[in-house]
């Protein structure tokens, strides 16, 4: 029945035809009295059954016309030949629907608040009632060229929102419930979304194009809509060019949403070869070209094998650099886009092309529009980031054990490239440093510059120097500018050998600069220099320094003197004064040049935090960031003045609380900032026994104040508080205790917080701090905890990342409470020993997928190691033990993938001695059987990392006492 009202209602809204005959709406009339007498026998279930619905569900709105409280048991009672009359006219009422769903739609997007609330409440109540008819309706929406513009995309709007989401869990929702809908409803939504690519609506053919994708991202990798490709490949050929256009645009779009592994090769070449031809100059519409392009770019995943076949990578490669010679911006963009995205996907098979791209690139740097320019210039910048990586990698080594070798392309290209680049510095634009998101070709080319000294390193130099020279002290503030640009971003690569005597030469230049160039632009620019220098130049693991007590002095009156300057000059100031402070963070307790000028220093940043035009270019954040530093970095000479810092900000955070507005979002980004500054200073004062005694008389108050920061709706003030308790745990230790009673409803709501996944990640962060206070005084509040972490774990909704310290948090509870953890072995090994066989294996997957499993791997080895040791010494070491050989499995699974990085590396040798050393002789002949853990032994003994190496020495005496090998 269903079939044939959707059948209906396709053939009267969408192509507005007569239905064949009243003989098939007398049989939907029968069927739907047939349901409605199996329904109940009271005609209060009527409003129940799978027909009745939203009342914005086109079925359910034409039986509300007859389903008035008073005449509801006489329609019951009606017969199949009234019911047949009432069908007979269901085509009106359904195109009467059909209007209606279009009126919501529109009212959804209409001015008046009121209206545009309700119309999205009867969408929302139409898709939780009825999701068939919900998305047959939006899909019958989109495909109706005499609807409203406005109305069929907002239809394909809400259609793809309902095939997908960016929360994991809601996405495998999604994905399921489309999965279970009826097969021939499926059909004709597809139908409809593949008709409306031959809309003469543009937007319409381009939100199917999205719908489509979405629903190919579904079905394809459950191996179904098998046809939907070579539907599309068949567009591509002869129909007009607007439909061209969109089955490319949904070629492109279906690359970019399934995985290569989806689609055979047979029609991966078909699509590249469609797609390469719209490509190509022949084609006469530059929007088909244009499509073609997007969906190269969308599809260079998917063309390894192509690119491995010179005579089609040479085809490929001449038609993208071709398309960069377009009359038309969008494509020569478009082309340029392409040409990056293939110096990071095929970085190996560029050799043959380099030159001819150098020469096409060179010429759009200098005469193309900027759009054009900047990705001319992105496709440098993508050479470096490859060959950096590479040479970090592998460490310049590409005798034969490397997949990938460095060809050196910058290095070859450096005496074209840099006079090129160097060029582009000139081109700044008047309001760039008031504009936070500005982006030009400048900036562009400064960037690349410096992407350049960290690929090639002193080589760089030479290069750079003459054109600094030459425009330093230009009356032009675009060249004073300019050449400062260009030291600062070569001061990253080049060896302190190379920059330092340069950096002394310039310093006593670039403080003057800061202090009396006319020009904002360049003292902006100088200050960042400035940061630069001490970032990459200054610290104790330098021979020369180039801070001494002979010009301390004067950069840090000139960089609090900055601070007083306009907002982006000040912001630079202040993230100078960052790194001049971070430069002292290894001098220990021995004393610091900055230590005479400490107090000024503090002062002069809460004065920052103070003005009026704080909030502009970042320079309140900017001010707090250094105002840590400069407490992290200080020594014990300053230790009172810290102490005495903490009221201030105290005060501070308990003004922003009495003036609190929820809304606000000024005032919670304060309240973070306040939070993470007390976290440094708890943070300082708790790491000695002396100034912690200071400190502890405000340690209640404190406590206080992060407890009403939790009754804030602002997620980033939540986090901050959180950690800085953390901190504050450790520096109290059992002291804490006294707390837990308020603070435990905070740690649980952080714990079930999945929406601020980061909230929840922290607070288990903090639950392993608080252990590590409490230790066993955590034990009354560890069935609430275990059981919030336990059903985290069981969790789809929350985000994936908090898994692994959950795992590692296990480790922390175990620790703290020892053979108390034992009633919760049950539930935990279970959890871990599953986690741990999904994680033992990454074949085929891709890097994210391989650091987050190393990652999960990490939580589950901390996890095992925390137990181990919290058992260690008691009487119940042997409930242990029907674990240990999934323990020693998983061990020798690791081992065997080769797959993991230092960090598991070293956990995994600790949690193979923790095995041994808690159960003794009960495991040596389950290590004796063990595949690997010899050879994983002396692997590791034998390990370059000096910590590695440390655990598997610890880990060899653990086990020979347990077994000899």
């Amino acid at each position: 029945m269903s079939k044939r009202i959707m059948e209906a209602f396709q053939n009267r809204a969408v192509d507005e035809e007569i239905v064949e005959s009243r003989l098939t709406l007398f049989e939907s009339a029968v069927d739907i009295a047939s349901h409605l007498s199996k329904v109940s026998e009271s005609p209060r279930s009527f409003p129940h059954s799978p027909l009745s619905t939203s009342p914005n569900s086109f079925i359910s709105l034409s039986i509300a016309r007859f389903n008035s409280p008073t005449r509801c048991r006489e329609m019951w009672e009606m017969n199949v030949r009234l019911l047949s009359f009432c069908i007979f006219n269901l085509l009106d009422l359904l195109k009467m629907m059909a209007m209606e769903v279009t009126q919501i739609l529109l009212n959804a997007q209409a001015v008046d608040g009121a209206l545009r609330k309700q119309a999205e409440e009867n969408l929302k109540q139409f898709q939780e009632q009825n999701l068939p008819s919900f998305l047959f309706s939006l899909a019958g929406e989109l495909a109706n060229d005499d609807k409203p513009a406005e109305s069929r995309k907002l239809a394909g709007l809400i259609l793809k929102n309902a095939l997908d989401a960016k929360e994991q869990h809601r996405k495998i929702e999604f994905v399921q419930r489309w999965l279970a809908l009826d097969p021939t409803l499926k059909a004709q939504i597809k139908a409809f979304l593949l008709r409306t690519l031959s809309s003469p609506s543009l937007d319409a053919r381009s939100t199917a194009s999205q719908v489509i994708a979405k629903v190919a991202g579904i079905e394809l990798p459950h191996k179904q809509w098998p046809e939907l490709i070579g539907s599309l490949l068949s567009n591509v050929h002869q129909l007009p060019a607007p439909t061209r256009q969109a089955t490319l645009e949904t070629l492109g779009y279906i690359c970019e949403e399934v995985s290569p592994d989806v689609v055979d090769q047979e029609h991966v070449n078909k699509i590249l070869t469609a797609v390469v031809q719209g490509m190509n100059s022949t084609e006469e519409n530059n929007d088909v070209r244009l499509a073609a392009i997007k969906a190269l770019y969308n599809a260079l995943g998917f063309a390894q094998a192509n690119f491995s076949n010179d005579m089609e990578r040479d085809y490929i490669m001449r038609i993208v650099c071709e398309a960069t010679q377009s009359p038309e911006l969008k494509i020569r963009r478009a082309a340029f886009e392409c040409l990056v995205a293939i110096s990071s996907t095929y970085y190996e098979k560029l050799a043959h092309y380099i030159q001819d791209i150098f020469n096409i690139t060179a010429k759009a740097v200098k005469e193309d529009e900027e759009p054009v320019a900047l990705q001319a210039i992105e496709f440098w910048s993508s050479i470096c980031d490859e060959e950096i990586d590479i040479l970090e990698e592998y460490g310049g080594d590409f005798s034969g054990d490397s997949d990938v070798p460095c060809f050196y392309f910058i290095k070859q290209a450096l005496s074209f490239l840099v006079p090129m680049l160097l060029e582009t510095l000139l081109k700044q634009e008047e309001d760039q440093d008031q504009d936070e998101g500005a982006w030009n070709i400048a900036m562009a080319g400064g960037t690349c510059l410096g992407l350049v000294a960290r690929t090639v390193g002193d080589d760089i130099v030479a290069l750079v120097m003459p054109f600094i020279e030459e425009n330093i002290t230009k009356q032009d503030w675009r060249q004073r500018e300019a050449a400062t640009y260009a030291f600062g971003s070569i001061l990253e690569g080049p060896s302190p050998d190379k920059l330092v005597p340069l950096v002394n030469m310039a310093l006593n230049f670039m403080l003057s600069a800061l202090m009396k160039d006319p020009n904002n632009h360049v003292k902006d620019t100088t200050a960042w220099t400035l940061g630069r220098m001490f970032e990459f130049l200054h610290g104790s693991a330098l021979d020369t320094p180039i801070i001494t007590p002979a010009n301390c002095q004067q950069i840090i009156t000139v960089l609090v003197q900055s601070m007083k300057d306009v907002p982006n000059v000040a912001e630079k100031a202040c993230g100078a004064l960052y790194f001049l402070a971070q430069g002292y963070e290894d001098a220990g307790s021995s004393s610091s040049p900055l230590t005479p000028f400490f107090q000024e220093i503090v002062q002069a940043l809460l004065n920052v935090t103070h003005r009026e035009d704080a909030g502009e270019s970042r320079l309140r954040t900017a001010a707090y960031e250094a105002l840590n530093e400069v407490v992290r970095c200080s020594n014990d000479e300053t230790a009172p003045m810290v102490v005495q810092l903490v009221p201030v900000i105290m005060l501070e955070l308990h003004q922003t609380l009495e003036n609190q507005v929820s809304s606000d979002e000024r005032q919670n980004e304060l309240q973070g900032l306040l939070c993470g500054c007390l976290q440094v200073i708890i943070q300082k004062l708790g790491s000695s026994e002396p100034t912690k005694y200071h400190f502890m008389q405000y340690a209640d108050q404190i406590m206080g104040l992060f407890l009403r920061v939790f009754a804030s709706r602002s997620a980033t003030a939540h986090e901050e508080a959180m950690l800085a308790i953390g901190a504050l745990a450790y520096a109290t230790g059992a002291d804490f205790a006294k707390y837990m009673t308020e603070f435990y409803k905070y740690l649980e709501m952080g714990l079930q917080n999945f929406e601020d996944y980061q909230v929840c990640a922290i607070t288990v962060g903090v639950v392993g701090d608080v252990c590590r206070a409490l230790e066993e005084k955590i034990l009354p509040y560890c069935d609430g905890i275990m059981t919030q972490l336990l059903k985290d774990l069981s969790s789809n909704q929350l985000h994936r990342s908090v898994k692994p310290p959950i795992f590692s948090c296990f480790g922390d509870i175990a620790l703290a409470i020892g053979e108390n953890f034992e009633k919760y072995l049950i539930y935990a090994m279970p959890m871990l020993q599953s986690a741990a066989e999904l994680s033992a294996h990454t074949a085929g997957a891709d890097d994210d997928m391989t650091e987050y499993t190393n990652s999960l791997r990490n939580g589950i080895l901390e996890a095992y190691s925390g137990i181990f040791q919290g058992f260690k010494g008691s009487p119940k070491t042997q409930l242990l033990l029907p674990y240990a050989p999934h323990v020693l499995q998983f061990l020798d699974s690791l081992y065997m993938e080769k797959d993991m990085d230092d960090v598991v590396t070293k956990t995994a040798i600790g949690v193979l001695g923790d095995l041994a050393d808690t159960l003794g002789n009960s495991a040596g002949h389950l290590i004796q059987q063990s595949v690997s853990s010899k050879d994983f032994l002396k692997e590791c003994l034998s390990s370059d990392d000096h910590l590695i190496k440390e655990s598997a020495e610890w880990a060899k005496l653990a086990i020979s006492r347990a077994i000899s090998f």
